[in-house]
């Protein structure tokens, strides 16, 4: 459980494995402003809000406007967690992995979480960096339990994508945010079009997570989650 100490607090952005993640001073997104220690961070600001001011109030505050989650099928995340009441006690997690495009504009964390119930499972959760405030929004967040926790890792691990063979978008034609119910599938991708993902979830509430990178000049699949359908009561 040292990492897992370690990260609750600042010293675990010091905790890395590639040259990418060395701190640099946030600017606008570009060619090679990927700093997946901001991202770390955000995660570590995301779950301490979760014990301190409540597990859903910390959703919605960190949630994008059109952030979808699964409860299983998925839901605009503001609109399921409008006036939800926060549990008594929150699920604690531990980001493990990072994944995030050359530009810096989208991110993906993995890891591990732990209900109060003692059950345990993992995490997904996508990043997009806000514009205008330089910050990150969660846009999808998903997970599933398991039967025995993730193992214990000595080092959390990132990679970053080449910052050659994406496709950019022109200037300022981000997609307006979503407003109606999230489809059965979805998709998403950096402004760079380093690293992309696409969610598709079948009629049993039974779905798919995956996340691509540009990296060797061919984008490769680097995260799948597959999640079972939900038991019948």
């Amino acid at each position: 459980m040292t990492l897992r100490r370690a990260i609750a607090g600042a010293a675990a952005l010091a905790l890395v494995t590639t040259p990418a993640l060395a701190r640099r001073p946030d600017r606008a997104p570009g060619v090679g402003t990927a700093n997946p220690s901001a991202l770390i961070a955000a995660e570590i600001a995301f779950a301490r809000m979760a014990r301190e001011k409540g597990q859903w109030t910390a959703f919605r505050e960190t949630a994008a406007e059109d952030a979808v989650m699964f409860v299983p099928e998925p839901v605009r995340a503001q609109t399921w967690l409008s006036g939800r009441k926060d549990p008594p006690a929150a699920v604690q997690w531990q980001a493990a992995q990072v994944w995030m495009s050359c530009d810096g504009t989208l991110g993906v964390t993995k890891g591990a979480w732990q209900r109060p119930d003692g059950s345990v499972g993992y995490f997904t959760t996508i990043w997009q960096k806000r514009w205008k405030k330089a910050d990150y929004r969660w846009v999808l967040d998903q997970g599933d339990t398991l039967a025995q926790p993730l193992p214990d890792s000595d080092m959390l691990s990132a990679s970053v994508a080449d910052c050659a063979g994406g496709s950019p978008r022109p200037d300022g034609q981000r997609p307006e945010p979503a407003k109606g119910p999230p489809g059965m599938t979805g998709e998403g991708r950096s402004d760079d079009g380093t690293l992309t993902w696409h969610y598709n979830v079948a009629a049993d509430q039974s779905r798919s997570l995956v996340v691509s990178m540009i990296k060797n000049g061919t984008m490769t699949e680097v995260m799948r989650s597959d999640v079972a359908a939900p038991k019948a009561p």
